[in-house]
């Protein structure tokens, strides 16, 4: 009885070790933010990778010549000259390992930066659900990611909106996975939302380009430190496809994320934006697909 008791045990710290620690073939991409003329067809998909697109952004404000918020009313601010309903739908159905998201937030909006500014979370999160799923629903979209990053109101209202806001939109089934976008300087009301509803958040895209450049070993140890502070999450790294900081793509992410996945750690890859990626003829997509697929 010991011994069967024991090796549960061992059995069991396995099993946990093996789901926090376990590499991801998951490829995410920001789309829409800088370009009118950006097309889905534009960039590269490998049919190896889970491939997801996520839209920049939907956001709580009237318009970016008069900014206001709306309290949880949500409008599209992508640029939808060719990223429509009918092109999503189109793309999807071409590949079928292709899913998308819609990002709430980010930084700004026309020149004012974008405030999440709940008036109560009760009525914020009401006008959000209505909004955002009927947004979901008329793009054929599949989940959400959350990228705030300024904020009028505490963490604790914060982790109280954005929680019952993807609780709810999960079990309605208006979404089959959500994300977070959290930065350092930020990530306090990211952690206050982790702490009470880290079991409905799929992803963490964390922002690692907003810290000052860095080289390999000093990104492996951030990646290591904020997979511990979202600790059982799955936690991708990131570059920007143009400018930015953290570790560059030509200057050792890609060997960054080998040894990563040599010690079954990487949760996979996400890039800022497809957008500026058609300079560069989108080389680091096509590179960072090969290394998830192989």
């Amino acid at each position: 009885m010991e011994f069967r008791g024991a090796l549960s045990s061992t059995l069991f710290l396995l099993f946990l070790y093996s789901t926090n620690a376990a590499n991801s073939n998951l490829f995410r991409e920001y789309i829409g933010a800088e370009s009118d003329t950006i097309r889905l067809s534009d960039v590269p998909v490998n049919s190896e990778v889970e491939f997801q697109f996520i839209l920049a952004f939907a956001i709580d404000y009237t318009s970016e010549d008069n900014p206001s918020p709306t309290n949880g009313k949500f409008n599209v601010f992508w640029e939808t000259n060719h990223l429509t309903p009918s092109a999503i739908a189109s793309f999807k159905q071409k590949h079928p390992n292709v899913k998308f998201a819609v990002s709430l937030g980010g930084d700004s909006i026309g020149n004012s930066n974008a405030f999440f500014v709940p008036k109560s979370t009760n009525s914020w999160v009401q006008n959000a659900i209505s909004s955002l799923t009927a947004m979901i629903k008329e793009y054929h979209l599949d989940g959400i990611d959350i990228d705030y990053e300024h904020f009028n109101a505490s963490s604790s209202i914060f982790a109280d909106c954005i929680g019952q806001l993807v609780t709810r939109l999960k079990k309605s089934r208006v979404i089959s996975f959500a994300s977070i976008a959290p930065y350092e300087d930020i990530q306090n009301h990211y952690l206050a939302l982790w702490k009470k509803y880290g079991s409905s958040i799929d992803y963490v895209n964390f922002q690692f380009y907003a810290y000052n450049d860095i080289g390999v070993s000093q990104f492996q140890s951030y990646y290591k430190q904020q997979a511990s502070n979202f600790e059982g999450g799955q936690v991708l790294a990131s570059f920007m496809s143009k400018g930015g900081g953290g570790l560059h793509p030509n200057e050792g992410f890609f060997q960054a994320c080998n040894e990563l996945k040599s010690q079954g750690k990487l949760g996979g890859i996400f890039i800022w934006c497809a957008d500026d990626s058609i300079g560069n003829h989108f080389q680091f997509e096509k590179q960072s697909q090969q290394l998830l697929a192989a």
